[in-house]
């Protein structure tokens, strides 16, 4: 923008306009807009093409104000007597110009709308007008239209008093030569050229005389767009705006020669202009990004996808060879440079890396200087059921009481696997008989009881659980062995090998001596199954050994009919002891016990829902 005309808003790069913009005097102006991030010196930048749009201010120009034609009674209707010329400098319909004739002394003359050649409609005579007056407008097609006028005399030379001018009416009538042209009806440019670039001289000649063979050149048709101007002394045909092959290749302009006699001999050519290429576009990708999936352990030269760009040049200009740059995992796979299509140089894990986002594929034209341009390339690698699910150990060993409640979770297994989708979803189950004692849940791996466990029946269980993952076409397993040790509660009370016990002391037994000795078992363990053993009422003659259960004798008995009745209580030594009592009866031999109870009735009340064991 070296003329200041625009200005951006740095922030939010809003392009505002700091002067008035022509049309007329350029009719594009491309910016070079740069951008950066704080004071890193890493910048982008971008062109912005910015079109003036044209408005109708200008209104079209003939070459002079007033002009002059000689005319004769001799030229028969329909001669072309005269070409009016106007230029309008606007674009579009805004430089379109129709002509007309404004003011009509008489209906002796018509105007062509388009090419603006004034013809005869009659023949004319001096005695009843030697000089006509016209007034031809020429009026653009813009919104609201601009018009401008020429006065056109045209002078009667059948008059007599023009003797002077009869030499001219010959040479008029002599006129019987065409233009002829003698240049080549086709030319080249290239497209890159500056507005005014000579691109081709136009020239014809004519044979006849002066005037007569005087001629002016002129565009018919095919110049729509108002891309060339041609001198219509010299014939130099020059660009009349930016040329761009990749819009408009070729030009086929309807050229015409016009000699200056009267009537007017014209001839026509069909100029065809070709617009050569330059490297002037860059190769875009049909996509910015492109997606694609490719199987895992497969063999290298598998194909992935194929990137497509196009160039709207043409020749070497638009032949374009693809490449990957260098980046993160772009060495796994190959590009083929004439087709773009992408394969793999290895075979591809997906557990190892699953997404490959490559950054740098890019295209290149072989044009001088070479374009280029860059897509990304986001790549899935899909996934094959090609691992095992993996438990954390290899054998699980649990304790667990064995009062837990029905349901009750005593392990949590859980297998890993590093497959994706229903290769890698894991179920659960259990193998070999777990004695109805165990239940796996096939989402969770949780393991719970199924009933309440009785050390005392079974105190270990061993069996084998399965992970599997939920493949469709070949599931992979993997089996972990599970050890369960059920540890002992104080669920059982001590029982008593015998009970009563009966023990014939004779009268004479010493002191210190035992006289019976109790048993008692209890079937849990450790503590809870260690019984002691102890008297329950106070006694002075008979003690009892805690530990063995011996009864020994005190005191001497006092009588040869001596008995009695002791209670004895066995305990284990748990953290609630549980009991069991035993009667032992002990007499001489001269006398025989009798076990009597001391009620012939007993009655007692139970509530319900009482625990079982209560007293």
């Amino acid at each position: 923008d070296p003329h200041g005309r625009f200005s951006i808003d740095p922030q939010f790069g809003i392009i505002r306009t700091k002067k008035q913009l022509d049309h007329e005097t350029q009719s594009v102006v491309v910016l070079t807009v740069q951008s950066q991030l704080g004071n890193s010196p890493v910048y982008s930048s971008t062109q912005v093409n910015i079109s003036v749009i044209d408005v109708n201010d200008n209104p079209p120009i003939f070459l002079s104000e007033s002009d002059k034609v000689a005319i004769s009674y001799t030229q028969p209707p329909g001669t072309a007597v005269y070409i009016a010329h106007a230029e309008d400098k606007d674009s579009g319909l805004n430089g379109a110009i129709k002509y007309s004739i404004a003011s009509k002394p008489s209906h002796a003359f018509s105007i062509d709308p388009s090419l603006g050649v004034v013809n005869l409609t009659r023949p004319v005579f001096a005695e009843k007008q030697q000089e006509y007056i016209l007034h031809i407008a020429a009026e653009d097609c813009g919104s609201p239209p601009l018009t401008s006028l020429l006065i056109l005399t045209a002078i009667n030379l059948t008059d007599r008093r023009l003797d002077s001018v009869a030499v001219k009416i010959v040479v008029l009538d002599t006129n019987d030569n065409r233009p002829s042209f003698t240049s080549s009806p086709h030319s080249y440019v290239m497209e890159d050229v500056e507005v005014g670039f000579p691109v081709h001289r136009v020239i014809a000649k004519d044979p006849d005389e002066g005037r007569n063979g005087q001629v002016t050149y002129h565009i018919l048709s095919g110049n729509e767009n108002k891309a060339f101007v041609l001198d219509k002394i010299t014939g130099l045909l020059t660009t009349a705006r930016v040329l761009d092959r990749e819009v408009q290749e070729c030009y086929s302009l309807m050229v015409m020669v016009l000699d200056d006699g009267s009537p007017a001999l014209s001839a026509t050519q069909v100029l065809t202009v070709t617009v050569l290429d330059v490297n002037d576009e860059t190769p875009v990708f049909l996509k910015r990004h492109y997606e694609a999936a490719v199987r895992e352990n497969q063999d290298p030269g598998e194909f992935v996808v194929k990137v497509e760009a196009v160039d709207r040049d043409a020749g070497l200009n638009s032949l374009l060879r693809y490449e990957i740059l260098p980046g993160t995992g772009y060495e796994k796979f190959k590009m083929n440079s004439d087709s773009g299509e992408l394969v793999t140089t290895v075979s591809l894990d997906r557990e190892s890396q699953h997404v490959f986002s490559i950054k740098g594929n890019s295209c290149h034209d072989l044009g001088s200087p070479s374009r280029s341009s860059t897509a990304q390339l986001y790549l899935t690698v899909l996934d094959e059921n090609d691992h095992s699910p993996l438990f954390a150990k290899t054998q699980y060993q649990i304790s667990m009481r064995e009062d837990l409640k029905e349901g009750s979770t005593i392990l949590d297994l859980f297998a890993s696997d590093e497959d994706a989708g229903l290769n890698g979803e894991v179920t659960y189950s259990l193998i070999d008989n777990t004695f109805g004692a165990f239940a796996i849940n096939s989402v969770t791996g949780s393991i719970v009881t199924t009933k309440t466990l009785d050390r005392e029946t079974k105190s270990q269980y061993t069996f084998r659980a399965v992970a599997s993952d939920c493949s469709t076409q070949l599931p992979r397993s993997t089996t972990v062995s599970v050890v369960v040790h059920v540890d002992d509660i104080n669920d059982n009370d001590p029982v008593f090998l015998q009970n009563p016990i009966r023990a014939f002391v004779p009268a004479e037994t010493l002191v210190n001596e035992t006289v019976a000795t109790v048993r008692a078992e209890d079937v849990d363990l450790g503590s809870n199954g260690a019984v002691v053993f102890s008297l329950m009422t106070a006694e002075t003659v008979f003690q009892i050994n805690a530990t063995t259960g011996d009864i020994v004798l005190q005191e001497p008995l006092s009588s040869k009919n001596f008995s009695t009745q002791l209670l004895v209580m066995a305990s284990d030594q748990g953290i609630s002891p549980r009991t069991a009592t035993a009667m032992v009866i002990i007499f001489t031999e001269e006398q025989t016990e009798e076990i009597l109870f001391s009620h012939n009735l007993y009655e007692a009340s139970v509530p319900e829902n009482s625990a079982a064991g209560g007293h």
